[in-house]
């Protein structure tokens, strides 16, 4: 290993390729992908979103983007499992950092966030989000919304997020019947995977609840998200709680009968034929996690979106 190989994060040069680094040591980027304020001309930026004021159960998720770059650095430069390649060699990828948000002005919490987005959106082709709790999602769709027009929303989570509000509220169960009232998304286009629990509304969401899943296959339910979608420009949204908490204990709300990481993993494996255009996971609540299970599964998470990003490059 070369001596130099440590804390790529502030040291590389580029934003494409891999070098070696310890798993166990150095700065802990997404990845160790560059530290950057600068995305011109990046394929993908990884941020955080530190803010976890919406929760209605357990707060914590404002150290989800910690936990998760810190899991992350389990990826190594061998070629990422299941993607048998090396996801940045031709993929320029940078860690912008976190937002910076005022902890005591929840207020304009909102607006921050979609004005940094939008800010990274103007220079860079792809925002992968780290939360934080859902509400975040809400001005993550206005930025990229405003981009895309309408979008397909494909939302992994064991809640509908669909509780209406009055549009003020600062809340994580409510995004989603937000997002639809304001042209965001396309409830005909939409499908939400897992849903282990009952709101006053589907908003004409297609529903897989986690009953049905359990009995289906990947394949199986990769089919139905392809079929909703229909090629619309899609926005995928991963709230960790999704999982079965056996797999995921590190989250605010977590609900009992979810699926495995395995079979969620190979859902995100097949869905390289959709259009998408941003992407998060959120809900990761280092706080309630034990050895890391829940921060590795939403890496894994947000390894996949780049894989199929890297693979969509490879074809050209």
């Amino acid at each position: 290993m070369p001596s130099n190989a440590i804390d790529r994060a502030f040291t590389a040069r580029k934003t494409t390729g891999s070098e070696p680094e310890p798993t166990y040591a150095g700065a802990l980027s997404f990845m160790r992908r560059k530290f950057s304020k600068d995305v011109k001309g990046a394929d993908a930026v990884v941020w955080g979103i530190p803010f976890d004021a919406a929760v209605s159960n357990r707060p914590g998720a404002r150290f989800g983007p910690q936990a998760i770059r810190r899991a992350s650095a389990i990826f190594d430069v061998d070629p990422q499992y299941p993607f048998a390649l090396d996801l940045f060699e031709n993929l320029a990828v940078v860690d912008y950092g976190d937002c910076l948000l005022d902890y005591g002005n929840h207020s304009k919490t909102p607006a921050a966030i979609e004005r940094e987005a939008a800010k990274i959106l103007k220079d860079a082709g792809f925002l992968l989000s780290l939360g934080g709790d859902h509400f975040v999602t809400w001005p993550l769709l206005k930025a990229h919304a405003a981009i895309h027009g309408p979008l397909a929303l494909v939302q992994f989570d064991a809640h509908q997020d669909t509780w209406f509000d009055d549009d003020r509220r600062i809340d994580h169960g409510s995004f989603v019947a937000r997002a639809v009232r304001a042209g965001l998304i396309d409830p005909g286009r939409s499908i939400q995977i897992g849903i282990r629990t009952h709101a006053p509304e589907d908003c004409g969401i297609r529903i897989l609840y986690g009953h049905e899943i359990e009995e289906m296959r990947a394949a199986d339910i990769a089919y139905a998200i392809h079929e909703r979608t229909g090629g619309r420009k899609t926005y995928v949204t991963f709230d960790i709680d999704c999982l079965d908490p056996a797999f995921a204990p590190g989250t605010g709300t977590p609900v009992a009968g979810g699926p495995s990481s395995a079979k969620i993993l190979s859902v995100l494996r097949q869905l390289g034929g959709l259009d998408i255009v941003g992407a998060d996971v959120v809900e990761v609540a280092p706080a309630y996690d034990h050895a890391d299970i829940t921060a590795i599964a939403g890496a894994s998470v947000a390894m996949h979106y780049l894989g199929l990003l890297a693979e969509k490059r490879a074809r050209g």
